[in-house]
């Protein structure tokens, strides 16, 4: 069996579309725990960058996250009418909607890049991680992560040789990696807790487990623990760490509390994800089509446009339902506050 590659119980999660950096990556692997760095959502030239830079920066363990192609589910017509929807928001902001093209984000070019760097660990999202990439991940000495939403994607990830399984409950903010969306759920379908899935999984697979969704201290990170898992993913607690790529808007409407509530959507993006409830999920929720990344172009630019402006309202800020506990600190310093509240807990 697969050995956790860290000296802590603490991952940092992927965060793709800004949040996530070398930097702080960089930081929870040299504070003891396992930073994962977002290969999605940029180019293949910003990977390689990004990765020089992550490797050059710790001597800790490391790993990176890659979106797996989605299927093409959503049809001209729904997006032609979505884009439609917007255009006087993005006219207000002095931009035209993008245009609704399916691409798989370099998904091969990625690949290659990822694998020259050697990482301790390479993680994937939004589909089964498949036996030959997992072959090719351990060629290279690397572990490889799945992430799952539910039972049956946990034992197609371990019957293609995966080492652990990021188990992600409905808590968790940010996309959930479910392997094919449904498109008759405005929200994406329901899904289990953090708690329930990690029992369900823990009892369904001989695989180790990371846990994912909502932890946000110590005391999260050991009930995880005592549930079965060996880490806690932790994503939402990092996204005000001074090492965060995280926009200045999107900081603010987390410390300062703009919204109340966290909300499931594929308003944004096309896929299900969880984040603050703002102006644009709550007007758009219910007519976003099943359609990543099409949406995640078409919203692009109002998304870009409104963050530059300095407004809340318009773009995604993800975050997951433990969100009211973030802080603003340097990564090690979240790093070292959680490990001495599990002493305590």
């Amino acid at each position: 069996m697969a050995v956790y590659p860290a000296s802590l119980p603490v991952v940092c999660a992927p965060m793709a579309g800004g949040p996530s950096t070398p930097a702080l990556a960089a930081a929870v692997s040299s504070a003891g725990g396992l930073g994962m760095l977002a290969g999605a959502i940029s180019t293949p030239d910003a990977l390689e960058a990004n990765l020089t830079e992550l490797e050059r920066s710790t001597d800790g363990p490391w790993g990176v996250n890659l979106f797996l192609p989605s299927a093409r589910i959503a049809s001209d017509a729904a997006l032609a009418d979505y884009r439609r929807g917007l255009e006087p928001l993005a006219a207000e902001l002095g931009v035209t909607p993008g245009e609704a093209v399916h691409g798989d984000d370099a998904i091969e070019e990625k690949i290659e890049i990822v694998l020259r760097h050697r990482p301790a660990a390479v993680s994937v999202t939004f589909g089964r991680p498949g036996r030959e990439l997992t072959r090719r991940v351990h060629d290279v000495g690397a572990l490889m992560i799945g992430t799952v939403t539910s039972v049956a994607e946990a034992e197609m990830a371990a019957e293609d040789g995966a080492d652990l399984l990021v188990v992600q409950g409905s808590e968790a903010g940010g996309h959930r990696g479910v392997f094919a969306d449904d498109p008759t759920s405005p929200r994406g379908g329901e899904a289990m807790s953090l708690p329930s899935l990690l029992v369900a999984v823990g009892l369904s697979v001989d695989v180790p487990l990371i846990a994912a969704g909502g932890i946000m201290d110590g005391s999260g990170v050991v009930a995880a623990l005592g549930l079965g898992a060996v880490a806690a993913q932790m994503g939402t607690a990092f996204l005000c760490a001074d090492e965060a790529g995280t926009s200045a808007v999107h900081r603010r409407a987390l410390l300062d509390r703009t919204y109340s509530r966290t909300v499931v959507t594929r308003s944004f993006s096309g896929r299900p994800a969880r984040g603050l409830e703002n102006e644009f999920a709550a007007s758009h929720t219910a007519s976003a089509p099943a359609g990543y990344p099409e949406v995640n172009a078409l919203t692009g630019p109002l998304r870009a446009a409104a963050t530059k402006a300095g407004r809340a309202d318009v773009p995604n800020l993800w975050a997951g339902t433990g969100w009211r506990a973030v802080t603003a600190a340097p990564a090690a310093d979240i790093v070292r506050r959680v490990v001495a509240e599990m002493e305590t807990a």
